[in-house]
Order: C-alpha cells, then sequence, then structure tokens
C-alpha cells in the first residue's frame, strides 16, 4: 500500500503561494532569496527518488507542465519529474488536456479516487503545492506524511498552507534538519 507524502516550501508564517515565481503573486519566487544549499538540493533530489508517483491540482500540475518538459538539469531531477506518473485532481481538466508524460485526470470522488491510489500504488506518492487538494487530503486524513521546507521569511499575504478543519489533525514530528541559509525541514507523520 502506498503513502501520500506531501511536501511544500512555506514561509514562517506558513504562505505556500507561488515560491517559484510562475503565478505572478505578489512575493512571487521569494524562495529563491534563499540558498537552499547541498543538502537542501540533496532533499528534494532524494524525496523524488524515493517516490512512485505525483498527485497534483490543476493549478500546480499546469505550471508544472509547462516549465518541466523542456527543463534540463545536471543531476536529473527533470528526468525523474517527467517520466513519472502523474495523477492531477481537476474538476475541469479534460483528459486530452493532461499532455504531460504518464498524466491521468482524477476527478468525481476524490477521497474515493486517492484512497483506491493508495492501494494501488506500492511507494510513496508525492504531492507538491496544490493548497486545495492538499487540504482536502488532510482534511480526509489521507495524509501520511508531511514534509515543510520552512523559509526565513514572513510574507504576511498569500495563500496559505492550512485551512480551516472539522477536526484538526495531530502529527507527530519525525524529523528536523536545518538546510543551505536557515531554512528548517520539518517531517511529521500522521499521529492517529
Amino acid at each position: 500500500m502506498g503513502r501520500i507524502v506531501v511536501t511544500e516550501f512555506v514561509s514562517l508564517d506558513g504562505v505556500m503561494e507561488d515560491p517559484g515565481g510562475a503565478e505572478g503573486f505578489e512575493h512571487a519566487g521569494w524562495t529563491f532569496r534563499f540558498n537552499r544549499g547541498d543538502e537542501g538540493d540533496r532533499f528534494k533530489l532524494d524525496e523524488l527518488k524515493g517516490s512512485e508517483a505525483q498527485l497534483l491540482g490543476r493549478t500546480t500540475y499546469e505550471a508544472f507542465a509547462q516549465a518541466w518538459p523542456t527543463m534540463e538539469d545536471p543531476v536529473g531531477f527533470a528526468d525523474l519529474m517527467n517520466a513519472m506518473p502523474k495523477y492531477v485532481v481537476s474538476t475541469t481538466l479534460r483528459d486530452e488536456d493532461a499532455t504531460w508524460n504518464n498524466s491521468t485526470v482524477i476527478r468525481g470522488d476524490v477521497v474515493g479516487e486517492v484512497t483506491a491510489l493508495k492501494e494501488r500504488v506500492q511507494g510513496d506518492v508525492l504531492v507538491a503545492g496544490s493548497a486545495t487538494l492538499v487540504q482536502s487530503l488532510l482534511e480526509h486524513r489521507l495524509v501520511d506524511e508531511l514534509r515543510l521546507m520552512v523559509f526565513p521569511i514572513v510574507l504576511g499575504t498569500g495563500k496559505r498552507l492550512f485551512g480551516k478543519v472539522s477536526e484538526p489533525p495531530v502529527l507527530v514530528l519525525d524529523k528536523v534538519e536545518t538546510v543551505g541559509e536557515g531554512i528548517v525541514v520539518l517531517t511529521y507523520r500522521d499521529g492517529r
């Protein structure tokens, strides 16, 4: 059985909007103000290597699908991103519009579809960005692990990672690591 692993870049005040600068947010590309260092880069590469598939919301999927197919890098991160199976949750994206290599559109009963995906996949299913999807996954207790790369900046505005929940999830801290220029990586697992 697979695991849903959410991985996010967040500011100290919980903002996760547009860390890479592709969405036109007021503070677009805020993560580029900091150097993750070799340890931070290695963490992200190892995280991707250790995953079997990606699960993304439509907005994140479209941004990734525009950037990654033409990107080249010496460590092979782009090759992994492009080759990995991708599942995109969307009510508006048509199957024929999901043209990024190995993409499947999930619509309808998202909770049921993600539960079935966890049963089909043997490894980690990585969820990056995708705020609305992540909030829904947390609400339905489908997240097995949460990895937060917390950047030492307060943005004050922007989409926050956590939203309203009917029952607050309890998380257990598994690991704390500092990388690069004061970036803290926090790894939590579901505490149920």
